[in-house]
């Protein structure tokens, strides 16, 4: 395999549960020596989600974003353990955490205490709100920053009831970002040969992902919803269901109605334009749901795509990993045989030419590598 591009950078993780892990876990997939620190006998906390054994042997939760590292299982409270992390800071290149503000500082391990040991350390912190404000010792959940910032509270149809998003939005968005963050303050310490703190939160990231919602908001003071433009929609069919997008061109609504052998709808005053279509949403959408119910998903799918509708069927998250696209994309990884059976994960989004993700370390068991790392950090102590 041709050389990683993080390969030499060592990572100190103390992350657990989802937003540090899936990027330290990116971190690991494109060549970092990551290294989880984890509380003795407990270990991350997603180690025992779902009831799985806390070696994580079988559980899927903790399998799916722990591969690629290394576990070091220490009781922090010890004078030893204590002493062989700030060792291993010390060659660190970067060390990320998860905790909510002021844990890792009663440690000792904050960023005023790690840069006098590390100056070119890249302190990298995901939060639940922000290192400052009034949400800042609030405890850091997906759903939370979901409802806090106006996610939860967005939807296509007024009349659907406010739920929660079933993906977790917030801890993979701020988990990317953190990654983004660690690069670009890896690249500055190149030009610098300093380090520095690097932050993301829950909370930030998904306003950042309402970019174009929230600059209309400021701009104009109207609200921007894709999900609820009128010739949008999921209808059923007699076998399913299928998603249609009317847009980006230059009158959908005709198209659309060619496509289900009705009158063309946009010559009347009632919808001849956007606004007027957005007025007149609900008596469309339900003629779309009257003729979409008539027939099947494959027969709707191929009329509205011999007039260049943007359309899909509606699949299940089963039937989309079994998708061959899904395996041409690379998108699943066999980790291998374990005591608890075969282990197969989603892989990484990014395909790169010269760099590609495979499984060099299998998610570890507490405590896999003490032996290992607390032996070399002994010898490079010596010297």
């Amino acid at each position: 395999m041709s050389s990683l591009p993080l390969d030499g950078i060592r990572v100190v993780d103390f992350t657990q549960v989802m937003l540090g892990p899936c990027c330290t876990q990116m971190l690991a997939d494109y060549g970092a020596e990551v290294i989880k620190v984890e509380k003795a006998k407990i270990g991350d906390l997603s180690r025992w989600s779902l009831g799985s054994d806390p070696d994580g042997l079988n559980n899927p939760v903790f399998t799916s974003l722990n591969r690629n590292k290394k576990s070091l299982a220490l009781d922090l409270k010890t004078p030893e353990a204590r002493a062989a992390v700030l060792e291993l800071l010390r060659s660190a290149d970067v060390v990320v955490n998860n905790f909510r503000p002021g844990v890792m500082e009663r440690m000792g391990f904050g960023y005023d205490d790690l840069k006098q040991i590390n100056k070119r350390l890249v302190y990298a912190v995901g939060t639940g709100f922000g290192l400052e404000g009034p949400y800042r010792h609030k405890g850091g959940q997906d759903t939370l920053a979901q409802a806090l910032t106006g996610v939860m509270e967005r939807k296509s149809d007024n009349t659907h009831p406010t739920a929660v998003y079933s993906t977790t939005l917030a801890d993979y968005s701020a988990g990317m970002h953190l990654v983004q963050g660690i690069l670009l303050a890896l690249l500055h310490r190149d030009r610098t040969g300093e380090g520095q703190q690097v932050a993301v939160s829950l909370y930030s990231s998904l306003i950042a992902m309402q970019m174009q919602e929230g600059t209309m908001h400021l701009m104009r003071n109207k609200e921007l919803n894709w999900s609820a433009f009128p010739l949008t929609g999921v209808f059923e069919t007699t076998d399913g269901a299928l998603v249609m997008v009317g847009a980006f061109k230059t009158n959908p609504l005709q198209d659309i109605c060619t496509a289900l052998g009705i009158e063309d709808l946009s010559q009347k005053p009632e919808h001849k334009d956007f606004d007027a279509q957005m007025a007149t949403r609900p008596a469309l959408q339900a003629v779309f749901r009257q003729h979409f119910a008539t027939n099947t998903t494959a027969h709707w799918l191929k009329r509205l795509e011999d007039v260049d509708i943007l359309c899909s069927e509606v699949r299940s998250l089963p039937e989309a990993l079994a998708d061959e696209q899904t395996l041409i994309n690379k998108l699943i990884l066999d980790v291998g045989e374990t005591p608890a059976g075969p282990v197969r994960v989603i892989g990484s989004p990014i395909d790169m030419s010269n760099a590609s993700v495979s499984i060099r370390l299998k998610p570890p068991t507490l405590g896999e590598h003490n032996e290992a790392i607390l032996a070399e950090l002994k010898q490079e102590a010596a010297e």
